[in-house]
C-alpha cells in the first residue's frame, strides 16, 4: 500500500481507538493514556514541521470535539511536534538520520525509543493537564497526574509498536 493511505488509515484509527476505548480507561483516577500521540511521534524524520502542526491541530482538534475540551489537545499536539524538530535535532545519532528514517522502536530500537518519546510525551502531558487545571492551584495533584499519565502512555505506545511492527 502506499505510504500515505497507511498514514490517513492510521490516523482515523489512532483517533477511534482514543475516543472510544482509551478515553475510557483511567488508571485509580490519575493516569490517562493518550495514544493518538503515537501517530504524530512517528512520522518521518524530514517532514515538513509546518504540515506536521497542521496535522497535530486536526488530530488534536479531533479528540478534543469527543472529549469537551476546548482546544487542549490540540494546543499540546502542536507544542509536542513543534518541539519535536528540535528534540530529533539534539539526539541525532553520530552518522545522522537515514533517508526517509522513521522515529520508531522498531527501526531504532527501545533505547533511542524511550529517550526520543519520553520527554515530547511528558511536555505534551505537562501542557495538557496544567492547562486543564487553569494554572498551579492543584500543582502536586496535576504534576502526579502528569507522572502517571506519562507513563502510563509510555507502557502503551511501546505495546502498540511491538504489536503493530512490520
Amino acid at each position: 500500500m502506499n505510504f500515505n493511505v497507511i498514514r490517513l488509515i492510521s490516523f482515523f484509527f489512532l483517533l477511534l481507538m482514543q475516543v472510544l476505548l482509551f478515553k475510557n480507561v483511567v488508571l485509580f483516577h490519575t493516569a490517562f493514556c493518550f495514544i493518538y500521540v503515537l501517530y504524530l511521534l512517528t512520522f518521518p524524520v524530514e517532514t515538513n514541521p509546518l504540515a506536521l502542526m497542521a496535522i497535530a491541530f486536526a488530530l488534536g482538534l479531533g479528540v478534543d470535539i469527543f472529549y469537551d475540551s476546548v482546544g487542549l489537545h490540540a494546543m499540546a499536539s502542536v507544542f509536542m511536534v513543534y518541539v519535536r524538530g528540535y528534540w530529533l535535532n539534539r539526539i541525532t545519532p553520530q552518522g545522522g538520520y537515514d533517508r526517509n528514517s522513521v522515529p520508531t522502536l522498531a527501526m531504532n530500537g527501545m533505547q533511542w525509543f524511550i529517550v526520543y518519546a519520553l520527554p515530547l510525551v511528558l511536555l505534551h502531558h505537562t501542557l495538557l493537564f496544567f492547562a486543564e487545571a487553569g494554572g498551579t492551584a492543584y500543582f502536586w495533584f496535576t504534576f502526579f497526574k502528569v507522572l502517571m499519565s506519562t507513563l502510563f502512555t509510555m507502557v502503551v505506545l511501546v505495546i502498540a509498536q511491538l504489536l503493530f511492527s512490520r
